[in-house]
C-alpha cells in the first residue's frame, strides 16, 4: 500500500471524486460542507424574498428585490455546477451592479419606538428591507467562511469571487434603508471623532528582522 492510498484510508474526505463527466477532483469533507452550508443560505434567500415581494409597497425596493432574486439565482446555478464538476464553471461569475448612489446621511432624528409586529398586514419596507439586509449579511459571512478553506482551487475562487457581490448587495439594502429615514447612522461629537482617527499612527516598515 503507497502512502496516497494509506492518507486516503485515514482521511477519507480527502480523496478525489467523480465528477459529472467521470473525472475525478480533489475536494475535502469541511469543504463540502460548508458549500452546502452556502447553497442551503442561497436558497432561503431566494424563497425568502419571494415570501417577501407580495407585502412590497415602495417599487423602488420592488425593482432592488428582483434584481438581487435574479442575481442569486445565478450565482447558485455557478456554485452548484462547480460543486458537481470541480472546473470552471459554463457561466462565469459576474459582478453586481447597484442603482444606488454612495450618498449617506448621518444623525438621528426623532422616531417612534419599535416593537414587534402583531400581524403580515403591518410589515412595512423598513420591516422588508431589514429582513433583506439580515439574509444578505448572513450569506456574506457564509460565503467569507467557506472560501477561507476550500481545498478546490476552482470552488474556492468561485466562493471568493461571490463575496463582494454579496457585500454590494447588502450595502444597496443600507443605502435605500438610510435615505428612507429606517436606517439611521449615529455619530459621535466632532471632537470625540477626531481623537478617534487621528488616535493611529503609521507602522514604521523595511528594518532588517532580528537575528
Amino acid at each position: 500500500m503507497n502512502m496516497n492510498q494509506q492518507m486516503n484510508m485515514t482521511n477519507p474526505s480527502a480523496s478525489p471524486i467523480p465528477n459529472n463527466n467521470g473525472q475525478t477532483f480533489n475536494v475535502g469533507g469541511h469543504e463540502v460542507m460548508d458549500v452546502h452550508e452556502v447553497l442551503g443560505g442561497l436558497i432561503g434567500a431566494q424563497e425568502q424574498y419571494m415570501l417577501y415581494r407580495p407585502h412590497i409597497q415602495d417599487q423602488e425596493l420592488l425593482h432592488i428585490l428582483d434584481h438581487q432574486s435574479q442575481f442569486m439565482a445565478d450565482q447558485y446555478n455557478i456554485m452548484v455546477e462547480t460543486l458537481s464538476t470541480g472546473q470552471d464553471p459554463s457561466k462565469p461569475t459576474s459582478s453586481y451592479k447597484m442603482n444606488q448612489n454612495n450618498n449617506v446621511i448621518y444623525g438621528l432624528k426623532p422616531s417612534q419606538p419599535k416593537k414587534p409586529k402583531q400581524s403580515v398586514n403591518e410589515l412595512t419596507d423598513d420591516c422588508i428591507s431589514s429582513f433583506m439586509l439580515g439574509l444578505l449579511k448572513t450569506n456574506a459571512t457564509a460565503l467569507t467562511t467557506a472560501s477561507l478553506e476550500a481545498t478546490n482551487p476552482v470552488m474556492r475562487r468561485v466562493l471568493a469571487d461571490s463575496i463582494p457581490n454579496f457585500v454590494e448587495m447588502a450595502y444597496e439594502v443600507f443605502l435605500y434603508q438610510n435615505k428612507n429615514g429606517y436606517y439611521q447612522v449615529p455619530v459621535l461629537q466632532a471632537q470625540d471623532m477626531q481623537q478617534i482617527r487621528t488616535g493611529f499612527s503609521k507602522a514604521t516598515t523595511g528594518q532588517q528582522p532580528l537575528m
